[in-house]
């Protein structure tokens, strides 16, 4: 009996020993099943930048001097003395149209003008003749040697001379303004060069029929004739970017069929009102006009191509920047319900501070490529929560963060 009470003893401390690591064991995994778990985040530090804001946009090159040929009377096209790709300078001939009518009208009212010459002194004659008339029957009549209806007879002849008179002049001015117009038509039946330039188009054939042109109806141009040693490249800049946008810039131009070149230009023109399309809605963005004149164009370029534009809004050296991908919007603590959405949120980075999330409020200044200008809200050298973009939508205060392996993102 003894002995079986001594084997009872000795098992008791083993069976608490046992407990107590097993309790030990549940305690430790709680522990570590309670553990935070920290956010994996990359970080860069908060360097100074050289930083150039660029805004691009797309458009086509066009000669800044382009004239296009219409004709201001109509008639058959009887000689044609260019063709396209000709170089012509200012004063050359271009084409003629058939002047036969225009002559023939000036020949009428040369005519018109001569026999109403002739017919103007005759009556000029009448005229005189008929006043000493009544200068004669006025004295006979104040002598009482004739009635008073005899001197309005002879008055009202005379008025009537004048009227004729007066109507002979009338006819010649009428004549004379029919021949200037006719002429004026004569001299636009011949077409010269307005300006030096190159025949860029030519739409027409001798013995076609020239209607004259309108501003709204392209189908009236009989040529086009550009001045190619001045070019520009006209973009359609978004209405959110224009703003940016001044006289003056500069500006870096490709074009699509010079491979390889990149030409310099400046921004001479600025729409002031957006650029009308066939159909818009009231949601889409408008588009502005923006002229970039190019400096020393090479010989190879040709109005109509495709060209893209860089213009350079904004240049600052040595600014303190941080990548923009670090720049978030975040709701401000204790908001009013009532504020709007936009002073209900400020923008900012997160910081690393003691291996977890600060939220810092910043200004910002201009943007480059890749990086943005930060003005206040941030020290260089601070480490900054840059990405990835899921982490950073994720990220509050005071989070737990620990660094990517960059070797493992490569």
């Amino acid at each position: 009996m003894n002995g079986k009470r001594k084997s009872g003893g000795k098992k008791t401390p083993i069976i608490m020993a046992i407990v107590i690591v097993v309790i030990a064991l549940i305690v430790f995994v709680n522990l570590q099943s309670r553990r935070e778990k920290a956010v994996k985040v990359t970080i860069e530090k908060t360097q100074r930048h050289d930083l150039t804001s660029i805004i691009s946009a797309s458009g086509e090159v066009k000669p800044k001097k382009n004239v296009n040929i219409s004709a201001h009377v109509p008639g058959r096209i009887l000689k044609i003395g260019v063709k396209e790709g000709d170089v012509v300078k200012k004063g050359d001939f271009l084409l003629k149209l058939d002047s036969a009518q225009y002559e023939a009208n000036a020949e009428r009212d040369r005519a018109i003008i001569q026999f109403s010459k002739s017919d103007l002194i005759q009556v000029e004659a009448r005229m005189k003749n008929a006043l000493n008339i009544y200068n004669r029957q006025k004295k006979l009549f104040d002598m009482q040697l004739i009635s008073k209806d005899q001197l309005e007879t002879a008055e009202v002849q005379y008025e009537v001379s004048q009227a004729q008179y007066q109507a002979t002049r009338n006819q010649i001015q009428q004549a004379e303004a029919s021949l200037k117009s006719t002429l004026d038509s004569l001299s636009k039946t011949v077409y010269n060069a307005p300006i030096d330039g190159i025949i860029t188009s030519l739409r027409i054939e001798e013995g076609e029929v020239a209607i004259i042109g309108t501003m709204n109806n392209p189908g009236t141009v009989l040529m086009t004739i550009a001045d190619l040693s001045e070019m520009e490249v006209e973009v359609e800049v978004d209405e959110t970017d224009v703003v940016g946008v001044r006289l003056g810039q500069t500006a870096e131009v490709k074009v699509d069929a010079l491979a390889g070149q990149t030409l310099k230009g400046t921004v001479t023109e600025v729409g002031s009102s957006a650029l009308q399309k066939l159909t818009t809605t009231a949601q889409e963005s408008k588009d502005f006009k923006v002229v970039v004149t190019l400096v020393n164009p090479p010989l190879s370029l040709k109005p109509g191509l495709s060209a893209s534009a860089d213009i350079i809004i904004a240049e600052k050296k040595d600014v303190l920047a941080v990548p923009i991908s670090a720049l978030i919007l975040k709701e401000k603590g204790g908001k009013d319900p009532a504020a709007s959405k936009k002073s209900a949120e400020e923008e900012g980075v997160f910081v690393v501070e003691e291996s977890r999330a600060k939220f810092h409020p910043v200004t910002k200044g201009i943007t480059g490529e890749l990086l943005i200008e930060i003005s206040s809200g941030l020290t260089e050298g601070q480490d900054v929560i840059v990405g990835p973009y899921t982490a950073l939508r994720a990220l509050k205060d005071r989070t737990l963060i620990r660094q990517e392996d960059k070797k493992k993102e490569s």
